[in-house]
């Protein structure tokens, strides 16, 4: 077991390391979550063709995938402030919590969490790393992925600085929000994870090509709708704090439109109330009901809902314009089609009877047994 080999080297180094981070990053990454990204993997092997002969090496990239995606979730909670990740504390936040009262001064609390937390990050990455570089690939098709995992992180840090730069600088760009969702969220949640999957079956350029395409307009649905559900959605069933990119300043499509929207309505209540919303850490509840108002009313929630419903249908022509194994691509498209509607899709994997019928378990717990 990869994790088990990790955290006992872990223990070996230091007690109070395993404890505080590697552990940690481990039951993080086993708990909770949608397994999203090792989903879509496997269902495009299963779809071009893969079966036991790609089984080790699709479940080793699956779990790398997992790891990098607990990497990104606890470094971003540092950089947001979320105090909540998958209706839990988030890692800085239990760090803090745990020493708030060894360590004097809240501040210096709150810096040894936030720097705890970044060492768990890098922690979950190297683990990552050192999964895909030992895996053995089939099909002649190692260089291929290992050139893809490394343009997976750069566009992962990529998409995360844009975020970052979008609420420093206030920027109101409807292009700048679609280039961020693209590169922090479309290709490293879909589009990648569906072409780590095909090129792993041996799939050729035209089917690989088509899954990017799909997995490009899927994921960028997945982003918009996750910005709706950021504003609008409960935060019991999204495990965050409702409101928190408004809080935030975040750049996130929906805001952007909205801008543009009230702006070439000249409607100046529309903007005032986004000028005093957005980047307010001290938005109220009766604030966010405001916000939520002013979205509809300027056509901006409308405007974002159809647009993903749009990508979902480009998305969905591109996977049924491929060849590819009927009862697998059902699947896939029905990871798809969750995806974009953030419904649960943990469902289907055990149906599949061949060697991955124990995906979720075994990806969870770094193997192929």
């Amino acid at each position: 077991m990869l994790l088990d080999e990790r955290l006992t080297y872990s223990a070996r180094l230091d007690g109070v390391f395993a404890r505080d981070v590697a552990r940690p990053v481990a039951q993080f990454t086993l708990k909770g979550g949608r397994r999203t990204r090792a989903l879509l993997l496997w269902w495009a092997m299963r779809a071009c063709g893969g079966g036991s002969a790609e089984t080790a090496s699709a479940l080793r990239m699956a779990a790398a995938i997992e790891l990098i995606q607990t990497c990104a979730l606890v470094q971003d909670d540092v950089m947001d402030g979320s105090p909540q990740r998958r209706g839990r504390a988030s890692f800085h936040t239990r760090v803090e919590e745990e020493y708030r009262h060894v360590i004097a001064g809240a501040g210096r609390t709150a810096s040894f969490a936030a720097s705890a937390a970044i060492l768990a990050g890098d922690l979950a990455l190297s683990w990552a790393d050192d999964i895909v570089a030992a895996t053995d690939f089939p099909h002649g098709s190692g260089r291929e992925v290992l050139e893809m995992w490394r343009c997976l992180r750069t566009e992962m840090v990529a998409g995360q600085y844009l975020d970052l730069h979008g609420q420093v600088t206030g920027s109101r760009s409807v292009i700048r929000s679609l280039q961020a969702a693209r590169l922090k969220t479309a290709l490293y949640s879909v589009e990648r994870p569906l072409a780590f999957g095909a090129v792993i079956a041996g799939a050729d350029a035209a089917t690989l090509h088509g899954l990017r395409c799909a997995g490009r307009y899927a994921g960028i649905a997945f982003q918009l709708r996750d910005d709706l559900d950021s504003v609008f959605g409960d935060s019991l069933l999204t495990g965050k704090e409702s409101g928190e990119d408004i809080k935030a300043g975040k750049l996130t499509y929906l805001i952007a439109v909205a801008r543009a929207r009230a702006e070439s309505q000249r409607d100046s209540y529309v903007i005032s109330v986004l000028d005093s919303a957005v980047g307010n850490t001290s938005l109220s509840p009766s604030d966010l009901r405001q916000v939520r108002d002013a979205l509809v009313a300027c056509g901006a929630r409308q405007a974002v809902e159809q647009r993903v419903v749009r990508l979902g249908r480009l998305a969905s022509g591109h996977l049924r314009a491929l060849d590819l194994d009927q009862a697998a691509t059902e699947r896939l498209g029905e990871l798809l089609d969750a995806v974009m509607a953030f419904e649960p899709i943990a469902r289907g994997v055990q149906e599949d009877h061949g060697a991955g019928s124990v995906l979720i378990s075994s990806v969870a717990h770094g193997g192929g047994r």
